[in-house]
């Protein structure tokens, strides 16, 4: 059993040490903060306006209490790659000390923890202590969110189960709270009341009001051997689900990855609701550090910009004449605001976003209409990231479609073939590694080669830089799944 030895390391009973143990759960499908969160890029992928992500800044914190421990991350497959590029750019990330499990679906919190607990238990101990920390969170203190974890990780080795509370700084109705009881004897920390639901404002204007109560962050800390207890005895079904979906994974070693029927036959619930408020033992630690969930465009702009004098705040490119309270924020192209008042405007390139301020949390009923007519625009972005690199589609017409295509350095697309389309590809940059049929070549700068339909291809870039082409499709459907894998690096089934 590995053990730590730095000052996040816990003194158990016994006098040995146990582990604090960060797991990040990420993904989501981010609906509210469309159409800059899309399932194909969640939430905790969006930038913030220094530049880095929610999940760049969650696994900073991580990293802050592990001292050393590996840092557990829980995400869906398909953000595997994408992830790990993510964490490739942190300077103090070793990836070997970054074990990932990917599931095959979505599923809700409890199979998420209980089986990082099992895998904790296995790799490395028992009484490794979980600090559970949802990948789309934002928190700028970083010394007071640090101390919190090391109060949270002393009750937990008393065998407490914990959550985190934050003070509420208003009666907000969309977060469910934690009524705080007694004190902990001996530590910094209350035994739970109650978790209350989402109230009404009137409620929620007494419970603020009564300082008794704190909102439920949805960060945890525990021991793994205690949850998994208790788990066992509070909610069986999901216990048991995650032990034989832990059984069949197709590897132990990271990244572990799960049988999508074994998996899929867990039960869809929360860790709150299937733990949490059943467990006989539940502690509260009310925070000291900011927190946001950054649940809606409203709260996205009043974390993100200084206002000016009229309350605007201006992400990227816009013009605002004689307007109020409005947030907007685009990218790629310019926006004029002329005369409104108390709106948020997201340009995308490929959407744009119009909502009042006050109704921003309704955003999610405009991914649900664009599921429900299966727009493309629900799930994926202009630019689409991909093991390999990403591309960026710039025209989709009923008789072509052109996209530009980034390669990165040492990374090759699968050999494929496709029935519907004929394909033409330009270097506009670098040198691509090319195979049309049986025949193997270079691609310098300015050099086309053509694929024919029914033609097994394939790129790869054999140099140390990226390579940009121009990838022109021509024929009578488009579509992802108008490709036949023959072979892929990244064991891919099927186009994702």
């Amino acid at each position: 059993m590995r053990r730590a030895s730095g000052e996040n390391a816990l003194a158990t009973g016994n006098g040995e040490l146990s582990m604090l143990v960060p797991v990040i759960l990420s993904g989501g499908a981010g609906t509210r903060l469309w159409p800059v969160s899309r399932s194909a890029y969640p939430k905790p992928f969006m930038r913030m306006g220094d530049g880095e992500s929610l999940l760049r800044k969650t696994l900073d914190r991580a990293l802050l209490c592990a001292d050393g421990a590996p840092v557990l991350t829980v995400t869906g497959r398909d953000y595997y790659f994408l992830t790990r590029d993510e964490y490739a750019q942190h300077a103090q990330a070793d990836l070997d000390r970054l074990p990932f499990l990917l599931e095959p679906a979505g599923r809700n919190t409890a199979p998420a923890v209980v089986l990082a607990a099992l895998h904790a238990c296995e790799h490395v101990g028992a009484d490794a202590t979980l600090l559970v920390l949802p990948a789309d969170h934002l928190i700028r203190d970083l010394d007071a969110f640090v101390a919190d974890a090391r109060r949270a990780a002393a009750l937990a080795q008393d065998g407490w189960l914990v959550t985190f509370g934050i003070r509420p700084t208003h009666p907000e109705t969309g977060f469910g709270y934690v009524r705080m009881g007694e004190a902990v004897p001996g530590r910094e920390g209350r035994e739970v009341g109650a978790f209350v639901e989402k109230p009404s404002r009137e409620v929620a204007e007494s419970y603020v009001a009564s300082g008794d109560y704190v909102w439920n962050s949805g960060m945890f800390c525990f021991r793994a051997d205690a949850l998994l207890d208790v788990a066992a005895k509070v909610c069986p079904d999901v216990y048991a689900a995650a032990q034989a979906c832990h059984a069949h994974a197709t590897s132990h070693e990271s990244p572990v990855e799960f049988a999508r029927d074994a998996f899929l036959a867990q039960p869809d619930i929360s860790i709150d609701y299937a733990i949490m408020e059943r467990a006989p033992k539940v502690a509260v630690v009310p925070a000291t550090f900011d927190w946001s969930d950054i649940g809606s465009w409203k709260a996205m702009s009043d974390l993100e910009t200084e206002a000016d004098g009229d309350g605007n705040r201006v992400r990227g490119q816009a013009i605002v004449v004689e307007s109020e309270n409005c947030y907007i924020q685009s990218d790629t192209r310019m926006v004029a605001a002329v005369g409104v008042q108390d709106l948020v405007i997201v340009d995308t390139g490929d959407a744009v976003l119009v909502s009042h301020r006050e109704r921003a949390q309704q955003v999610k009923l405009v991914v649900e209409r664009l599921r429900a007519v299966n727009h493309a625009a629900a799930s994926v972005h202009q630019t689409v990231h991909r093991p390999w690199g990403s591309y960026t589609v710039l025209e989709d017409a009923d008789d072509c479609k052109v996209k530009r295509l980034t390669v990165k350095p040492g990374h090759v697309l699968s050999l494929q073939l496709h029935h519907r389309r004929s394909e033409h590809w330009t270097v506009v940059e670098g040198t691509a590694k090319v195979r049309v049929g049986e025949r193997e070549f270079l691609l310098n700068r300015n050099e086309s080669t053509y694929i024919p339909m029914n033609t097994v291809h394939r790129l790869e870039n054999p140099t140390g830089t990226d390579i940009h082409l121009i990838e022109v499709q021509c024929g009578d459907y488009f579509g992802e799944d108008d490709i036949v894998r023959l072979e892929d690096r990244y064991g891919r089934a099927k186009i994702t």
